[in-house]
Formats: structure tokens, C-alpha cells, sequence
């Protein structure tokens, strides 16, 4: 990368930072994935189908990937960190109202409101590594972070199936989310009271997002990560509830072996220094892809309910290994203005994220849950073997 896109290297910031930061996307990752273990419970409580109770996932991911196009440009003109500590204090609200949702309709509104208000945190996040973190040293600095982001969803997936068995119903789960958000938001808040005020960004907000849009590069990552989020997280959603009618487990059991899926991206943050100075970012891209299609297929197809923990531990650390590659090089489209950049991104990949859950929901009560894990398989292993052989970054510079 040309010497001018690195950020200042003698640029200080408090060692508190980087933890809040983590601390705020766990809550924001554990909120969006606490839906997936929960659908079979809201789909008996309000006597609808599990597709229309899936209304609650893409609900929050349409509003969290829409805000995106508002949070990123408001992080670099007011300052990310400020932005991000009221995103999470203002997720309080969204989370208190489904702690006390009287109906399905209400409950999916809240989860509007709490995908909107979390929308600034993981991208104005990984905005700010790469304002403050060199491109060398930036894809260890992520995975730090994407750590936190997995066991968010981790905590999302299973302890959110674990506090509705042990504690009674699914509302005390978004009693904990709003606690989480309030603890956190609010540490980040009192951190930054010593902390400079950031420069404000130049230039309108509109003109940044279609210059990024407009860009060879950025145009290529974004629909890329699209399309990602389409086949992942459409597979993901639906792991608890296949593992619930096939092999009739509790939710506790199910949520449980689906954040094996979190437990893999973690595992992926613990070994990505190295396996990124041994395969390079195109050889951990298409190692991402061929675990992706092992891990899924086998997860569909497998004839033993003991291989599916496996499956979805495999998935997880092939997902991570394709999309912080992604997340890296997205770092990189537009260094004046990451703040809008990684929004952007983010927007994409919940945008496309929502439209999998829509179609795997359609497809799980019309055909047959195992069409998801073969499609998802497939097509995420083709994308990641496209990543691995073109990075528009490069080849714009060269």
C-alpha cells in the first residue's frame, strides 16, 4: 500500500480503548445473533411458523445494514469512538422495548430499533484499527477485535437458549442485552471525557458514499461481501431449528453446537498471524472456501447428530478465514474516509445477510432445510476461490 494511507504511526490513544471497543461489539454481535436459537420458542409463543417468526433476524439485520449509510459518515465527521459509545447507549432502548414486546409485530419493531442503534459499532470499530493500526499489523489488529465480534455470537447463539431454559422464557435474554449495552456504552463514554475531539471530516456525506461505491474496488468488495453474507448467515440462522427437528435436542443443546460455529471464528483469531504469514491473504481466502464447503454440506447431510458440533466448528473457522480477508482489504477502499467505507461494507453484508434469511426461510417451510447447507456450501467455496485469485486493490495499483 502507498505510504500515505497508513495512519500516523506516533498517534496515541488510551490502552483502555481497544477493550471498550471489544466490549461494545460482543454486545452488538450477541443482540443481531440471539434471534437464531430463540426462533423456535417465538414461533410456539406467538403461534406463527418458524418462517415468520424469522421476521425478527431480518428485521434487525435490514435496519442494522440501512444505518450503516448514516452511522459511518456521522463516526467521521463527530469522531467514531463518540459515535459508537451512543450507538451502544442508545441500544439500550431498542433492547428494553423486546424485553417488554406484548406481540410478535412489537417485538420485531424493537429488534428495528436495536439493529439501527448498533449499526455504528462493529464498523466505526474496525474503522478506527485502521485509522490507528499499519496495513502490516492490521489483520492481527482485527481478528483481536472479531474475536470479541465471535464471542458475541457465541453469547448470542447459546446462552441466550441457555437464560430462556433455565430462567423461563425469552425475555430475560434481552434483559441481559440491555445491561450489556448500558455497561458498555457507558465505560466507552467516560473514557473518552480526557479524549481530543476528533477533526471533523470535509466534504458530503452523499458525495463520499457514491465515490465509494463509484470505485472499481469498492465496488467489487461490496458486492462481494453481499453475496457472502447472503450464503452464510441464510445457513446460520436455520442451525438451531435443524438440529432441533431432526434430532429433537433441547434449545439449550441446539444453541449450543451453533455457537460452535462462534467457537471456530475464535479459534481462527488465535492462529490467523500465522497462517496469514504462511498462506498469504489469497491462500487463507480459498482455505476459508473449501472448509466453508466441507462444514456445511457435511452438517446437512451428515447421518450422526455427533458430527454436526465438528461441522459447525470447521464452518466457523472457514467463514473467519474468508471474510477478515475481506474485512482487511475493505480497511483499504477509501483510507480518507473509513468511517463511510467500513459502513458501508457493513451495510452490504447485513443487506445480504437479511435476503439469505428471507430466502432460507422460504425454502426451509417449502422445501427442505438441507437445499440451504448445499447452496450455502457451494457457493461460499466458488466465492472464496474468486477472493483468493483477484484483489481489485492491486490491481487498481498496479
Amino acid at each position: 500500500m502507498m505510504a500515505a494511507d497508513q495512519p500516523p504511526s506516533a498517534q496515541a490513544f488510551s490502552p483502555h480503548i481497544p477493550n471498550l471497543l471489544g466490549a461494545c461489539c460482543f454486545a452488538s454481535v450477541a443482540a443481531l445473533r440471539a434471534g437464531d436459537t430463540l426462533l423456535p420458542v417465538l414461533a410456539n409463543d406467538f403461534s406463527v411458523s418458524l418462517g415468520q417468526a424469522a421476521r425478527v433476524i431480518v428485521a434487525a439485520a435490514i435496519a442494522y445494514g440501512v444505518f450503516q449509510l448514516f452511522c459511518g459518515p456521522l463516526g467521521d465527521r463527530y469522531g467514531k469512538l463518540r459515535i459508537i459509545a451512543l450507538c451502544a447507549l442508545a441500544c439500550v432502548v431498542g433492547n428494553g422495548m423486546a424485553f417488554l414486546s406484548p406481540t410478535l409485530d412489537w417485538l420485531v419493531a424493537a429488534r428495528v430499533v436495536s439493529g439501527a442503534c448498533a449499526a455504528g459499532i462493529f464498523p466505526l470499530s474496525m474503522a478506527w484499527i485502521g485509522d490507528n493500526i499499519p496495513y502490516e499489523r492490521r489483520q492481527a489488529a482485527l481478528a483481536k477485535l472479531v474475536s470479541a465480534g465471535v464471542m458475541g455470537m457465541l453469547a448470542g447463539q447459546w446462552f441466550s437458549g441457555l437464560i430462556t431454559e433455565w430462567v423461563g422464557g425469552w425475555r430475560p435474554v434481552f434483559l441481559v442485552l440491555t445491561l450489556l449495552f448500558l455497561g458498555s456504552g457507558g465505560l466507552l463514554l467516560r473514557a473518552l471525557r480526557n479524549e481530543p475531539p476528533a477533526p471533523p471530516a470535509t466534504g458530503k456525506a452523499t458525495r463520499t458514499l457514491w465515490s465509494i461505491v463509484n470505485g472499481r474496488p469498492g465496488r467489487w468488495i461490496l458486492t462481494v461481501v453481499a453475496v457472502e453474507g447472503a450464503l452464510a448467515f441464510g445457513a446460520i440462522a436455520f442451525v438451531p431449528s435443524l438440529l432441533q427437528a431432526r434430532y429433537q435436542v433441547s434449545l439449550s443443546i441446539a444453541g449450543g453446537i451453533a455457537a460452535l460455529y462462534g467457537v471456530g471464528g475464535f479459534l481462527y483469531t488465535r492462529v490467523a498471524v500465522r497462517l496469514l504469514s504462511r498462506l498469504g491473504e489469497s491462500g487463507l481466502a480459498a482455505l476459508g472456501g473449501l472448509l466453508l464447503l466441507i462444514g456445511l454440506v457435511s452438517f446437512a447431510y451428515t447421518p450422526v447428530m455427533a458430527w454436526t458440533p465438528v461441522a459447525c466448528l470447521i464452518s466457523g473457522f472457514g467463514f473467519y478465514c474468508l471474510h477478515n480477508t475481506l474485512q482487511t482489504r475493505a480497511t483499504q477502499i477509501a483510507p480518507s474516509a473509513r468511517g463511510a467505507a467500513m459502513s458501508l461494507f457493513a451495510c452490504c453484508l447485513f443487506i445480504g445477510q437479511s435476503v439469505g434469511v428471507w430466502g432460507a426461510a422460504w425454502v426451509a417451510d417449502h422445501l427442505s432445510a438441507d437445499i440451504i447447507y448445499m447452496v450455502a456450501g457451494g457457493g461460499l467455496c466458488v466465492l472464496a476461490f474468486i477472493v483468493a485469485r483477484h484483489d481489485p486493490l492491486k490491481a487498481c495499483a498496479g
